[in-house]
């Protein structure tokens, strides 16, 4: 007799889950990074129209699909069409390559983590020379949170050739992460159901402290002004819409099977349609509320470095002409080097290549993304506040809820199709199955633990997902709408919520959003084309600084 399938305890839990999983890193990290880039509070606009049209239409169908067909993504599909069972394989398979990956993010979140609890912060400033007569040269040249990140934490090769021996460290950071991952996911939505409310809810905790803090830094007005002056001659850029689709595409998790295997736990007469305009907007709520704590810090950091620059030029000033101390400020810098390179012309030049140009502009224009603004630009920034070791634990603690949340929406897409295959849970009990997945994929993630490991990090997470995304979604909504039929949809979902969809999502459903899609797959796959060449950003500790390296297309 084939056992009844396991629920929610509540709609409650299901969209804690759904939040948990959809909420994550991209949200803290990428979202903020666009808004940079692409116009500031101007690019709120692009994004909020994606939200409508391509979003809450996508994540609806989803839900719909997986709380009807009471399936996992194979499964689900496989009802549709016995044709389609590839779309659920398409989405498993591209699950497992992120979890393959995402993890390692975890295990960088528990090495910082454990170091957090050192006074003073490791990254706090650089180590000494072997010699113990003056810092570490590679140290010196850069930043000792770049240092941190590069040499202590990935020690990382110069290149994706010289794959390097595995670091233990971090492999076994990996192996701790992967463990909580099992522990999470060990009795399905039993487990999983209890821990979704603390991944939820956490890191909204964390959020807000640092958004206090954050706002009564010095120099935190400076980033929040700096993101929310709307460049808007961006909107005539293609790119600046092209991201925001796929950045409401990923953050809310479509295509990977995930939100159709969480769906499928829900009780058949489940307000899909609300729970979709929920987790969308509070999705979308969380991107803007975290880029508004961001920028506090960026503003605090980017001030930070700004009047440091400006304090060594007025030091190097002061002592090279023997000014009176006070006679040199930041307020009559820029005259006073006028004066100097009138006066004397001859020492200024010489002087001029040591003087910076310090720049406030300069310095919130500087883009970061993904590890670089997680590892590097936030411990920059927590290691200038007081009581460092306190926000810095906080900081490292949220990554962790955000990173276990995304990974537990990850491993669902893979075993719930697993789980619901007859032959596996016949011969095999969950906690097995379950087990054997975590094991495969901690296995072949030491890959990235390597000294090169890094390097392949970028890669996957550049390349590993972005089209085969956009295809499974495409073929998802035409599925629907033309292989199932929309009237057919429509029938489902009154028997499900006692009404029909209304004509917005309708016309979201058949047209507009397989338009965007193949849109955006044209978008990529011209931009690869003529990009020609693969590229990824490569670390040389004799020069310290980052170098583009790129390699032929296979």
């Amino acid at each position: 007799m084939e056992k009844p399938r396991p629920l929610w305890d509540n709609p409650l839990q299901f969209i804690f889950a759904c939040i948990s999983y959809a909420v994550g890193l991209g949200n803290v990290w990428r979202f903020p990074y666009l808004c940079q880039m692409y116009g500031g509070g101007g690019f709120l606009i692009p994004y909020l129209i994606m939200l409508i049209v391509e979003g809450m239409p996508l994540l609806y169908l989803e839900l719909a699909v997986g709380q009807h067909m009471r399936q996992g993504s194979i499964g689900a599909w496989k009802i549709i069409s016995p044709y389609l069972s590839g779309v659920g394989i398409a989405s498993v398979v591209v699950s497992f390559f992120l979890s393959m990956y995402y993890n390692v993010i975890n295990a960088w979140a528990f090495w910082y983590l454990f170091h957090s609890f050192q006074d003073p912060l490791p990254w706090a400033s650089c180590p000494l020379n072997s010699n113990h007569t003056d810092y570490d040269e590679e140290c010196a040249q850069t930043s000792s949170t770049q240092y941190f990140w590069y040499r202590n934490t990935l020690n990382i090769s110069p290149s994706i050739e010289e794959y390097g021996s595995i670091q233990w460290e971090q492999a076994i950071c990996l192996i701790l992460a992967w463990l909580v991952v099992y522990l999470c996911i060990l009795r399905g939505t039993e487990s999983t159901g209890k821990v979704v409310y603390v991944t939820a809810s956490l890191p909204y905790l964390v959020l807000i402290i640092y958004l206090i803090r954050g706002l009564t830094l010095h120099g935190a007005v400076n980033g929040l002004i700096y993101m929310f002056t709307p460049k808007l001659e961006q909107l005539a850029n293609p790119k600046t819409w092209i991201n925001a689709a796929t950045q409401i595409f990923f953050s809310l998790g479509l295509g990977f099977g995930s939100l159709i295997a969480f769906a499928s736990y829900n009780e058949p007469n489940n307000n899909c349609e609300r729970h979709a305009i929920i987790i969308s907007l509070i999705n979308s709520s969380t991107s803007i509320f975290a880029s508004i704590v961001t920028f506090s810090i960026y503003g605090f950091k980017a001030t930070f470095n700004y009047e440091n620059c400006l304090s060594k030029v007025i030091l190097l000033l002061t002592n090279v002409f023997d000014l009176e101390e006070g006679a040199l400020t930041a307020d009559n810098l820029d005259s006073m080097k006028n004066y100097l390179t009138s006066t004397y012309p001859n020492q200024y030049a010489e002087l001029l290549p040591q003087i910076k140009n310090c720049s406030l502009e300069a310095e919130l224009d500087t883009a970061v993304q993904g590890t670089g603004l997680a590892f590097i630009v936030y411990s920059e920034a927590i290691k200038n506040m007081e009581v460092s070791q306190l926000y810095s634990v906080l900081y490292f603690i949220m990554l962790l809820m955000l990173g276990i949340g995304s990974m537990l929406g990850n491993t669902a897409a893979i075993l719930t199709p697993l789980t619901d295959s007859k032959f596996l849970s016949t011969h095999l009990p969950k906690e097995v199955i379950s087990g054997i997945v975590c094991f495969i994929n901690c296995i072949v993630g030491l890959v990235f633990t390597m000294e090169a490991g890094n390097y392949w990090f970028d890669i996957f997470n550049d390349y590993a997902a972005t089209l085969s995304l956009l295809l499974i979604v495409l073929v998802e909504t035409i599925a629907v709408c033309y292989v199932y039929g929309l009237r057919r949809f429509e029938k489902d979902l009154l028997l499900m919520l006692g009404h029909k969809p209304n004509w917005y999502w309708k016309i979201m459903w058949a047209f507009a959003s397989p338009v965007l899609i193949i849109s955006l797959l044209i978008f990529y796959l011209t931009d690869y084309i003529r990009t020609g060449t693969l590229q990824y950003q490569a670390w040389d500790a004799t020069q310290v600084f980052i170098l583009l390296i790129t390699f032929d297309q296979l």
